[in-house]
């Protein structure tokens, strides 16, 4: 029966991919947010958000959490049409017309460094061009991502990624964290979403509320005193986004664990609280 979900699933993100082609970006946007509007909450808790929205805001009231809920629904539809132009915006005058970098010195500075940074970030609005531009900077990295429950459509968003988005594509798990470590000695920095509950993390305050957190910045800062350098995505209207890149944080190998994930945490927070609206609140982070 699950297969069957799944086929079913795959089917019309196909169908959808294909109308998306054929009607364009601007056009595309519109008809997915709408689905997402009228679709999302069903296949999503409501439930769970609305928790998840009061543990970081308590003091929100239903209109405000409901209004957070339909932005984050919007988002989440733009995103899903945008993966049939990805390629434009790699390539083409998408992204060049539409995507501002902030403290791009940044990045030419970890170019010229030739030591390997962690670039952190969450699943913000649209999380995927965070990969997409630090690669197409020319820094070598290896982006981490959770492979999809959909055996039908994985296959198809992991060719998507590893094609436009980055190379050098690894799984999150146990398995995932040795490959990272190989490729971290090797010289290639490091993105990925702090933000995913996770089974071999540990609990960390996230928004006063224990959450579980990986631990993989922190066990690269332990063994290679690697520095973070946190990234934010925000999108400014439909069409543009602002990446921000922030200046790079050094901690001493001294510092524990939790310590190190409790403060990125804290950095996550800000990210969020700045528009609460772009970040997806549909995982159930506080489980």
């Amino acid at each position: 029966m699950k297969n069957l979900k799944y086929f079913l699933q795959f089917f019309c993100i196909l169908f959808l991919f294909g109308v998306f082609k054929i009607v364009g970006i601007k056009f595309s946007r519109i008809i997915s947010e709408n689905i997402m509007v009228m679709f999302g909450p069903i296949f999503r808790s409501k439930k769970i958000i609305f928790k998840n929205l009061s543990i970081a805001f308590p003091n929100f009231d239903e209109n405000q959490k409901k209004r957070i809920l339909k932005s984050m629904w919007i988002n989440y539809g733009r995103i899903f049409a945008e993966y049939m132009f990805i390629k434009n915006f790699r390539q083409g005058s998408i992204g060049e017309r539409n995507i501002n970098i902030e403290n791009q010195y940044i990045l030419e500075n970890v170019k010229k460094d030739s030591k390997p940074v962690i670039f952190i970030s969450g699943h913000f609005n649209n999380f995927e061009l965070m990969a997409m531009q630090i690669e197409k900077l020319g820094i070598d990295l290896a982006a981490v991502y959770r492979p999809l429950n959909n055996k039908f459509l994985n296959p198809l968003m992991e060719s998507i990624r590893k094609k436009y988005i980055c190379k050098k594509q690894i799984k999150k798990g146990i398995s995932g964290t040795k490959e990272l470590l190989l490729n971290f000695k090797k010289g290639t920095s490091i993105a990925l979403m702090i933000d995913q509950r996770v089974s071999e993390g540990i609990r960390v305050d996230l928004f006063n509320e224990k959450a579980l957190t990986t631990t993989i910045p922190a066990q690269f800062i332990k063994k290679f005193g690697a520095k973070i350098i946190p990234v934010h995505i925000e999108r400014i209207n439909v069409e543009k986004f602002n990446i921000t890149f922030q200046d790079p944080i050094k901690f001493s190998k001294d510092t524990n664990i939790e310590s190190i994930t409790y403060k990125l945490n804290n950095i996550l927070e800000e990210m969020i609280k700045k528009n609460p609206s772009q970040w997806i609140w549909s995982h159930n982070r506080w489980k």
